[in-house]
């Protein structure tokens, strides 16, 4: 890489991990209050502590798994006991359980402590939306695709690598959300292109595409969830190259 970069023009570079990511937007203000407030996952006692308030969490890897080993926490009233789910598995703990439980997961990886965000659809299924946004010839931001991520499995993760699928966009908000269909379309289809152009100014070099996760809750509030430097492509190949090889040129002729 560091041969390479002597003579050639990269396209691509590493957003970070979540936490990184997390930072850099929260201390950029403009787009803070879409921010779920994070924390990196030291010792027990903070999630006990961190249930206390919030008393539903999640834990999700610093770096990206594709929605793997993400657990989420409820506080229970009973004594306390807390339900634990990790993909389609669920237990009951207690309190020194769960602190035994956690202390283990530290010592193999590092995790972001995050409070649950309510994010389902009429019938239950967890979900979020891919934005997926791309520079063109003229090194500026277009859409991709937005699509909806839908869990297909009594899952609280929606990524496609954990066991959801992929709908499209109009007939997901149609169901949804109603006469509202179009102002949410709207919102999310403005928000993937103003943000991506403000995330791009938090770096030394600049990003060819983006997956921009994010959700919205009950209240219809936006929130980020993570943002991927490289998003993927499956079946959409095609769309990809014909925002990708327009940009190459824009970057060798500036």
């Amino acid at each position: 890489m560091k041969k390479l970069k002597e003579y050639a023009l990269l396209t691509s570079y590493p957003v970070g991990n979540k936490l990184k990511v997390y930072k850099k937007v929260l201390h950029a203000k403009e787009f803070s209050n879409y921010l779920i407030p994070s924390t990196k996952l030291t010792n027990p006692s903070e999630c006990i502590s961190f249930l206390d308030k919030h008393s539903r969490a999640v834990i999700k890897p610093l770096k990206g798994n594709q929605g793997k080993q993400v657990i989420f926490i409820e506080k229970l009233n009973e004594r306390p006991l807390y339900q634990l789910i990790d993909g389609q598995h669920s237990k009951t703990l207690n309190r020194k359980e769960l602190e035994s439980l956690i202390a283990d997961l530290i010592l193999k990886r590092k995790y972001l402590l995050q409070p649950f965000i309510m994010c389902k659809t009429k019938t239950g299924l967890t979900y979020d939306f891919r934005l997926h946004v791309q520079k063109n010839g003229r090194g500026s931001w277009e859409i991709n695709l937005i699509y909806p991520r839908i869990s297909g499995n009594g899952k609280l993760i929606s990524n496609i690598s954990s066991g959801g699928y992929r709908g499209d966009l109009e007939p997901f908000l149609i169901l949804e959300f109603g006469d509202e269909f179009e102002q949410i379309k709207a919102v999310l289809e403005d928000f993937a292109l103003s943000f991506s152009t403000h995330f791009d100014t938090l770096y030394e070099h600049s990003f060819d595409e983006l997956g921009i996760d994010v959700g919205i809750d009950q209240q219809k509030r936006l929130w980020i969830f993570e943002v991927n430097w490289r998003p993927g492509c499956k079946n959409r190949e095609f769309e990809v190259a014909r925002r990708l090889i327009p940009y190459c040129i824009f970057l060798a002729n500036n």
